[in-house]
């Protein structure tokens, strides 16, 4: 098979880039190793930045969201069950961020591509990138028949296991990474959920209350790293984040039995650079935020911005300036993402090791938090999200 965009991983990142590409006249092939089922099975928060409801609208894929979405103007913050304060990225910047589950745009963007005749190959095994700075190529099993893509570009959307960032080799890849002692535990439960995205810091760790639909809650919990799931019943989640929420919001949570519970570990990765030869990473496979500050489906869509830009410019006009800086430009936004989920993680998260120093410190970044509308702008700035480089 002969094409200009072999797209490995049949995520967000993959399905909007090919989504985008095939709007502009340029040839893909997705190879996802997982089933559609398996893909569309994750489940995945979706509080999307203002620049990334706008891609959505941009490119016919927001009809939905526009219809069922929630809007969001900011996430109330809770500190030891009595202040509370609200980032208020409505005031600070004017623009509006919108809960829609990843599920929810998976789903749309499957639509959109089996209407459009796209190419889409699961449960592709043993896939394999050859010649990446020549002619390229990748390899896969499909029910054990070779398989063999000719391209002129290869995008690793493939995440953080996958092959498309090994493929870069070791002497010119520089990987950053920070492993966080501690989870989220996460339930889905058939209730309504709270009007307010809702963080809380408490000295038993943080907890989180969010929303899927008026009908459907999400709730969190910080535990530690080598808990399991078997080890929470939802009697005992429930009376681990009611007791990390302040009395008057504990007696707003509807409780019930969850639908769905499971442990996200937390880490902060990036894989620099993006671009090898005629290999280009996106999305989880060069970047992994902790969700803290809801960065990374939107990162997935920023990278493709920046990526989509890249390849049309360069069969449109024969320029490949766009190719050639994308790693750079694309690291940018990146590294002010993981450095807001960060700063986030380490104020509303309680750390093993930490002592009353650390403890005065977060509590003194919260009084400053308070206190000044300087560092409250500055905050709604970062949380919203960056514009996209011109």
């Amino acid at each position: 098979m002969r094409t200009q965009i072999c797209i490995i991983g049949g995520g967000p990142a993959g399905l909007f880039l090919s989504h985008v590409l095939h709007a502009a006249g340029i040839d893909s092939v997705i190879v996802e190793r997982q089933t559609k089922q398996h893909v569309l099975g994750r489940i995945r928060a979706g509080v999307l930045e203002h620049g990334t409801v706008e891609l959505l609208r941009q490119y016919s894929l927001s009809e939905r969201m526009d219809r069922d979405g929630m809007p969001k103007d900011g996430t109330r913050i809770v500190w030891q069950g009595k202040d509370d304060f609200f980032i208020d990225t409505m005031r600070w910047t004017g623009k509006r961020m919108m809960i829609w589950g990843q599920t929810q745009i998976t789903e749309d963007l499957y639509a959109a591509r089996e209407r459009d005749g796209a190419a889409i190959v699961f449960e592709a095994a043993n896939t394999t990138l050859h010649d990446i700075t020549g002619s390229p190529s990748v390899t896969y099993e499909k029910d054990g028949i070779p398989h063999r893509i000719d391209c002129d570009f290869v995008i690793g959307c493939d995440g953080f296991h996958g092959p498309s960032r090994m493929a870069i080799p070791a002497d010119i890849r520089r990987e950053y990474e920070r492993i966080y002692p501690f989870g989220w535990l996460g339930i889905m439960v058939e209730r309504p959920p709270l009007k307010e995205l809702v963080y809380a810091y408490h000295t038993d760790g943080f907890a989180m209350a969010s929303r899927r639909n008026p009908m459907l809650s999400r709730y969190y919990v910080q535990v530690p790293a080598a808990d399991k799931v078997e080890q929470w019943s939802d009697d005992r989640f429930w009376d681990a984040f009611l007791r990390r929420v302040p009395e008057n919001m504990a007696q707003q949570v509807q409780t019930g039995p969850s639908i769905e519970k499971s442990i996200a570990p937390l880490r902060s990765f990036v894989s620099e650079p993006m671009r090898w030869g005629k290999l280009f990473l996106a999305g989880d496979a060069a970047h992994i935020v902790p969700p803290t500050g809801a960065k990374g489906l939107n990162l997935a869509f920023s990278d493709i911005f920046y990526l989509s830009r890249a390849l049309i410019t360069h069969y449109d006009e024969g320029s490949d300036h766009y190719l050639d800086c994308y790693s750079e430009m694309a690291l940018r936004r990146i590294w002010a993402a993981e450095n807001i989920s960060w700063k986030l993680t380490k104020l509303l998260h309680v750390f093993p090791d930490e002592d009353p120093f650390d403890q005065k410190i977060r509590q003194n970044d919260y009084d400053l938090l308070l206190a000044s509308e300087e560092v409250q702008q500055a905050l709604a700035y970062e949380y919203i999200g960056l514009p996209f480089e011109d």
